[in-house]
């Protein structure tokens, strides 16, 4: 008898056994929509399930097909991700969105190796909607998965490296039975998330516990192994927050940068050789005034520090205000309008501050 085999059926059943003793009620489970699975999984990377549930919904109601999605403008689409952060996946959503209704007559590829051709797909995703839409036997290995098959298994392999990866995706692969792949992936998903957490795992009620490496050996502190390559860069910011009777100055982010298609204020970047903040304001515009309050927004490579003053300007002179915007990039917007606008967290909350 091939005892590794053996084990590895073990360790799959005792899975699904708690996923199916503890299921989780969650709106794209149990269907068989690839647009869905796919909405989902992107709303989901890098996000917490409370957190991305709304904004399901909300994608969902808007656009309830991949055309509706395709057809939207940018900026609707921007819009509604407001707050969600890592931009650049709704740029690919919308992107990869119009590419299947253009491209593909509206229909999702069925297998792993053709999904990943995708804008904005990577392998975990593919093998989510591989699996879950069309019962392709594919593992998928998120976060979650990394840290319960480390545990159990005792792999002191880098996560973060790609031999990592590699030797997890193929024993996760192994793992995966081939008559439910799909209820699989999901009870993987969930046992690393509810039940062997990164912090204060539930290890007296696990049904692994007997056979847990990392449980039997005292490592569940240490594993996974992630070495953490990411240099986190701190900027810190100034914004000019430029008034005009009903009418404010913002700036469309262009292509490349963080926020690339959202909408903030003009302002400075603070270096160490510009540690004072210096801005071409508009002439007749009044001293700027400082607002009391500093903010702190973190991101996954960058800390940001940023401060706010307000500018008012004449209205008389709206007209050189309109030319001076033209002339640097900025745009004047009505401020019933700015509700609809995309626009970064850290804007966001300096407007909620205000009442705005």
């Amino acid at each position: 008898m091939n005892t590794k085999a053996t084990d590895n059926q073990l360790f799959s059943h005792q899975i699904l056994s708690w996923y199916r003793a503890n299921p989780r009620e969650l709106p794209w489970r149990g269907i068989q929509d690839p647009y869905k699975i796919w909405l989902s999984e992107i709303i989901l990377q890098q996000t917490r399930v409370a957190q991305g549930m709304p904004y399901y919904f909300k994608f969902t109601e808007a656009y309830p097909t991949v055309k509706d999605l395709a057809l939207a403008p940018e900026e609707e689409v921007l819009r509604l991700w407001q707050g969600l952060g890592y931009y650049s996946r709704a740029r690919n959503l919308h992107s990869c969105a119009k590419y299947v209704w253009h491209e593909l007559n509206g229909n999702f590829p069925e297998t792993y190796k053709e999904l990943l051709l995708l804008k904005g797909v990577g392998s975990y995703t593919a093998s989510a909607i591989a699996s879950f839409a069309f019962g392709e036997v594919k593992a998928v290995v998120d976060g979650n998965v990394f840290r319960v098959l480390a545990r159990y298994f005792g792999i002191e392999t880098d996560i973060a490296s790609g031999k990592g990866k590699k030797q997890f995706e193929a024993l996760a692969d192994q793992l995966i039975p081939a008559d439910h792949p799909g209820e699989f992936n999901q009870a993987m998903m969930d046992f690393g998330a509810r039940h062997c957490t990164p912090a204060n795992p539930s290890w007296d009620t696990c049904p692994l516990s007997s056979s847990c490496f990392a449980l039997n050996n005292k490592m569940v502190k240490d594993l996974p192994v992630k070495i953490n390559k990411i240099k986190i860069k701190e900027r810190h910011l100034h914004y000019y927050v430029i008034r005009c009777g009903e009418k404010w100055v913002w700036k469309k982010r262009s292509s490349g940068d963080i926020w690339e298609g959202l909408f903030d204020f003009p302002h400075v970047e603070q270096t160490k050789e510009n540690s004072e903040s210096e801005f071409n304001l508009p002439e007749a515009a009044k001293t700027p005034v400082k607002f009391p309050k500093n903010y702190r927004h973190i991101l996954s490579h960058q800390k940001l520090n940023a401060v706010f003053s307000e500018v008012e300007f004449p209205e008389e002179k709206i007209a050189h205000l309109n030319e001076w915007a033209e002339n640097n990039g900025f745009l004047l917007v009505e401020e019933e309008k700015i509700e609809y606008l995309a626009k970064p967290k850290l804007i966001v909350n300096f407007l909620n501050d205000q009442g705005f």
